[in-house]
């Protein structure tokens, strides 16, 4: 016997063979419907008994295999049914001869047969024979199941009249000796006389009843008969035979221990739970129920203790399989020996034990074995590999039976059975088609031996024809097994995929087997590798900003409460998600990818772009090439929004050596991303900025948190004016429908005067709705005005060149230039000059807020940012400032020592004053006659604001309104001829608190009226003497409080110009009247007015000097309230002499 049966089990032992065969030309579907038909009744119940008799049916069985038949039963063909079609009654001779030769062939064991006839009709047909049924067709053939009912019970009565004949002892005839093929010719002359040679016949005979017994359902004698066989052979040493009871004696303890067999789910067969009512009254004890299992519990009793234990099976199939490896011959029988201990084991879960049982049946020699056969045996060892849990060792057998599909010995090598084998490896080495699988935790399986694998994968798809299926295998094993290749294999299996992509491109469609196994697609996330994903804001001037006051849709998920964990919890996973800016429709927005190259050669990436959801998107593809083992490096993915809502980036796809591959960011658990879901709002128009003044590189200070569009630069004179035009225009599609200008200085150490930038925005805002491509242009004014003091420093360096700068009569002005000393050339003297000519700096943004389309709907807005960076030089210090009175008490004299710090030569001039030049470095005393100030009537803060503001910011705003009216007053200005540039002085930075209050006018305001006419800066009143004159005091009351009673006296005096002033007038001048004036109270805002008279009875110059009583009420106020101003009368003669 040279072909194993590998699906033999150790319950094949209990089943009789029955051999179903086609007789002349049955088509091949037809024949198998009617097999399948037959091999149904796989059991069948005996009549009149409470035995089954089991079925195993065969299409195919090498007739040398029947000559073992006495060796064990089961082997033995002892029933044919015969399958034919005969379409006339002329064809049915030769049909019944054709099926009597084939009963020919297994004649020598046969114990029936039938002949199944489909297509005969007529008289023929309609013959009653037992051995043969008609059917008109092979659909019409209702009772097939019956027939092979009938024919089974038939095969059952031969079977046991056998069993009886020959289990019944006749000890007067001689035992015939069984014997198996390859024996016969070795027993040719022995002593049949000899005893040892008779226990040997009785010995294989017990066996071979025993046999009969398991196949006519009585487990009880079989076991029994086994034992006695055992016992015999053991003692003549009939090592082969001994095997046989062995294993006769392990297949029936099999059966009594799994009931439910031993061939797995699919052979398995279903053990009958009925019992018959007479179980107990059966005429012979060892009749056994359908399960083995007898309803006689002495008869259990006793089948227990001949029935081996689940470990004495094992040992007595390797007890048997020892004899059996004995004889070269009886390979198979050993083979197939292994397989059904093996079954078993695996029940038993012993998987170490049954790996040794495989172990012995790979090294059986067989023969020589044709290729088909060694296929089928690798197939199976792989099967019950698998059976008992070694995998990998299944898969390991598997692979060879797929490289013996294609052996170079085949003419037409098997290439898709080959790669449907190779395909049922890969779980036993770790390894799937689906890469997610290969995404999470570490590599599982030898990689060597995957790449093994995969390449033998990729060169059988090929060699299938399907270059389709290679580049997905090859796509799988360059994106699993990156890690793994060497530079060398890498550079290969690129050059191999593009040879293939050339013909057939990769792409993201799942491939479907015709077997119906899908391979899912395979997308390059390692080519390159993405290390995170960013989406980027929009810059800084198309960024939408949302309008203060209008709240979104998020009104209705607001709390009361300052932190609620409920609706945390409940928006925990959006809020970890979206982002906090937002895109805009129509406008190209980026994402950031930061990726690798870890091929050890530039990486070309012809087509990336992004994946999104949510919201209609353009994606723009980019084309990259990544240096060999580039480390991080940036990559920028654009695209544009078409509608707006909710869009997610969900990944990105690539093309890489002409694979296409769709990467989504949830499969990659490395990629580290900060959101992913962004909002776009609805389209807004864009404005383009561009100005007068060129671009400045400059860039605003770290403090400043402004990020500005862009710039302009420029270089001013302190107190210098400049005009910058500023052009907008609508570079978008929407319409511009607002737009707003503010600005705000981000320069805080340098305090500014007046107003830096100022701008006239109506002409522009006429303009609009502002069309696409159309612009506008708008003027701004650049004024700086920065501190104008001189510093300490410079001060001390004018003081130590022996320059006074105080004390100087006005009429002598001071010019002498500047020059540093030798000796005085110190680290301090140089500090000093670098402070008094540093170019401070001012800076300040323009912020334009416009608006438009279904964007402004919204209530959203663009920003666009100007920045304007001003280098402010020096243009003149006033170094020291002091006041003179003026003959008026309503006007006083402002000195100002003014110092040219440029290199050039400088003219300053004032209202109604003559203009100062100043040479490079020189510094000169100006004096400007000037009215004072009434600062009471400067606007005042009211009462809400005064109380809620800082009295230091109160002050220094009133000293700043304060300062601007003087400046105004004063109007100072500076122009530099050689450059023709100009501009204004401000000497704010310079007041102290002194000379504030002298250039203050008083809260009492006195005017004296001689005659009618006010008497004040050096006017003579003139009268004649002998006339009364009138003298009125007017008092203006503009303080806060009421002031009074207050008591003048008017004393007239004459001054001599020589020091000496006479009062001791009472002959020249004479009162009307009382010479003491009485003010009554005087109320806020109230004038009050005394009149008096005066007489000179001599002409001259006379004086008059009105005082305050010391007793008067009004002693607490300030002196300088009550300064007067002093009257001058010239008396004149009334009657002038005639030519004088």
């Amino acid at each position: 016997m040279s072909v194993p049966d590998y699906m033999q089990c150790a319950e094949d032992h209990q089943t009789v063979l029955v051999v179903v065969q086609p007789v002349g030309i049955v088509p091949e579907d037809q024949f198998f419907k009617i097999y399948k038909r037959i091999s149904s009744v796989s059991q069948v119940s005996i009549r009149d008994s409470q035995r089954l008799l089991y079925i195993r049916y065969r299409h195919h069985y090498l007739p040398e295999n029947n000559e073992w038949g006495d060796f064990q039963t089961h082997r033995k063909v002892v029933g044919l049914i015969s399958i034919t079609t005969c379409a006339s009654a002329k064809e049915w001779a030769q049909t019944a001869e054709r099926f009597h030769g084939q009963k020919e062939v297994y004649s020598s064991t046969l114990y029936d047969s039938r002949l199944l006839v489909f297509g005969l009709q007529g008289e023929i047909a309609e013959q009653q024979r037992t051995d043969v049924a008609f059917y008109p067709s092979f659909d019409d053939c209702p009772d097939v199941e019956k027939r092979v009912d009938d024919f089974v019970e038939s095969i059952f009565i031969v079977l046991e009249s056998k069993r009886l004949d020959r289990a019944t002892d006749k000890s007067g005839d001689k035992i015939t000796l069984l014997c198996v093929p390859f024996e016969k010719k070795d027993f040719v002359g022995l002593d049949t006389d000899s005893r040892h040679y008779k226990k040997r016949c009785q010995g294989r005979m017990r066996k071979h009843v025993g046999d009969l017994c398991l196949q006519a359902g009585m487990l009880q004698d079989a076991l029994v008969h086994y034992h006695m066989a055992v016992e015999l052979l053991r003692g003549v040493n009939d090592f082969l035979w001994l095997g046989a009871a062995l294993e006769g004696l392990c297949s029936a303890s099999v059966i009594f221990h799994y009931p439910g067999g031993t061939a797995g789910k699919t052979a398995g067969r279903k053990p009958s739970i009925s019992q018959p009512a007479d179980a107990g009254k059966r005429h012979r004890p060892g009749a056994l129920t359908a399960n083995g299992i007898s309803a006689d519990t002495s008869t259990e009793i006793g089948r227990a203790k001949n029935c081996l234990s689940p470990e004495d099976i094992i040992e007595k199939y390797k007890e048997a399989i020892s004899y059996y490896g004995k004889y070269k011959n009886a390979g198979v029988i050993e083979l197939e020996a292994c397989v059904k201990a093996v079954r078993v084991l695996a029940i038993q879960k012993r998987a170490r034990e049954a790996s040794e049982f495989l172990q012995n049946a790979v090294y059986i020699n067989l023969g020589q074995l044709s290729e088909e056969e060694k296929i089928q045996r690798y197939s199976i060892l792989s099967e019950l590999y698998e059976l008992i849990g070694f995998h990998r060792k299944s898969a390991f057998f598997k692979r060879v039976a797929a490289m013996q599909c294609v052996a170079p010995t085949i003419p037409e090598p098997g290439w898709r059975a080959c790669y449907k084998l190779l395909l049922e490896t890969l779980p036993g080495y770790s390894l799937s088609l689906d890469p997610k699988d290969f995404s999470k935790g570490t590599h599982r399986g030898w990689a060597a031996v995957q790449m093994r694998l995969l390449h033998e994968l990729v060169y059988a798809s090929r060699r299938m024809g399907n270059p389709g299926l290679s580049v997905r295998h090859l796509s799988f094993l360059l994106q699993t097994m990156l890690d793994f290749l060497s530079d060398q294999e890498k550079k290969e299996v690129t050059q191999s995929l593009e040879n293939y992509t050339s013909k057939c491109p990769g792409g993201m469609e799942v491939i479907t087997l015709p077997d119906g196994l899908k391979l899912p697609p395979v997308p390059f996330t390692k080519l390159p590798i993405v290390r995170s994903v960013k989406l980027l804001n929009l810059p800084v001037s198309l960024r939408p900003h949302k309008v203060k006051g209008l709240l979104g849709q998020n009104m209705s998920t607001a709390s009361p409460f300052i932190y609620s964990p409920i609706i945390m919890h409940n928006r925990g996973e959006e809020r970890c998600k979206k982002i906090e800016f937002q895109w805009v429709q129509g406008d190209v927005c980026e994402v950031q990818l930061m990726v690798y190259n870890p091929m050890p050669y530039e990486l070309r990436v012809e087509n990336m772009g992004l994946l999104t959801s949510g919201v209609e998107f353009e994606s723009l593809p980019a084309a990259l090439s990544l240096p060999a083992e580039s480390g991080l490096y940036p990559v920028t993915l654009v695209g544009v929004p078409r509608t707006a809502g909710n869009i997610t980036v969900n990944g990105y796809h690539t093309s890489v050596f002409g694979v296409t591959s769709d990467c989504l960011l949830e499969g990659l658990t490395s990629v580290k991303t900060s959101g992913t879901l962004v909002e776009v709002i609805p389209s807004l128009p864009r404005l383009q900025l561009s100005t007068s003044l060129p671009r400045s590189a400059h860039t605003s200070q770290p403090t400043s948190k402004e990020e500005l569009s862009s710039t302009v630069s420029m270089q001013l004179f302190n107190g210098e004016t400049q005009q910058l035009t500023i052009t907008l225009e609508n570079i978008g599609s929407e319409d511009i429908e607002t737009l707003e200008l503010t600005s705000k200085i981000i320069t805080t150490k340098e305090k500014v005067f007046g107003e830096f930038l100022s701008w006239e925005l109506e002409d522009a805002l006429s303009r609009l709705p502002l069309k696409s491509g159309q612009a506008v242009t708008l003027t701004v004014n650049i004024k700086v005005k920065l501190d104008f003091s001189g510093q300490e420093s410079l001060l001390q360096d004018l003081n130590d060149d022996g320059i006074s700068v105080t004390g100087l009569p006005i009429s002598s002005p001071l010019r002498q230039l500047l020059k540093p000393r030798p000796e005085n050339k110190s680290l301090g003297s140089e500090s000093g000059k670098a402070e008094y000519s540093h170019i401070k700096s001012l800076e300040a943004v323009l912020n334009f807020k416009y608006s438009g389309g279904a964007g402004k709907v919204e209530g959203y807005h663009r920003e666009l940012s100007l920045g304007v960076h001003v280098d402010v030089e020096p243009s003149v210090f006033f170094t020291r400032v002091n006041t003179l009175p003026a003959t008026s008490t309503r006007q006083c004299h402002l000195l100002l020592d003014i110092f040219n710090p440029t290199e050039h030569e400088l003219t300053v001039s004032a209202k109604n004053n003559q203009d100062l030049v100043l040479h490079a470095s020189e510094c000169q005393r100006m004096a400007i006659q000037v009215d004072k100030f009434d600062f009471e009537s400067l606007p005042q803060p009211d009462q809400e604001t005064a109380r809620f503001t800082n009295p230091k910011q109160l002050e220094e705003e009133r000293q700043h309104a304060q300062g601007s009216q003087i400046n105004s007053k004063l109007g100072i200005c500076w122009s530099i001829p050689s450059l023709r540039r100009g501009g204004e002085a401000s000497v704010e930075g310079v007041l102290n608190q002194l000379v504030l209050e002298h250039l203050q006018l008083a809260p009492l305001q006195w005017d004296v009226l001689v005659n009618g006419k006010p008497c004040d800066c050096d006017v003579i009143a003139d009268c004649k003497a002998g006339d009364a004159v009138t003298l009125e005091v007017q008092l203006t009351n503009r303080s806060k409080n009421s002031v009074g009673p207050l008591a003048l006296t008017v004393v007239p005096y004459q001054d001599y110009q020589n020091g000496v002033q006479n009062y001791d007038l009472g002959d020249a001048v004479t009162f009307i009247g009382s010479n003491t004036f009485y003010i009554d109270t005087v109320k806020p805002k109230e004038v009050s007015v005394c009149v008096g008279a005066l007489l000179f009875l001599y002409t001259g110059d006379f004086y008059l000097n009105i005082k305050f009583q010391d007793d008067s009420a009004g002693r607490e106020l300030p002196l300088a309230w009550f300064t007067l101003p002093s009257v001058h009368i010239r008396a004149l003669d009334a009657h002038p002499l005639a030519g004088a």
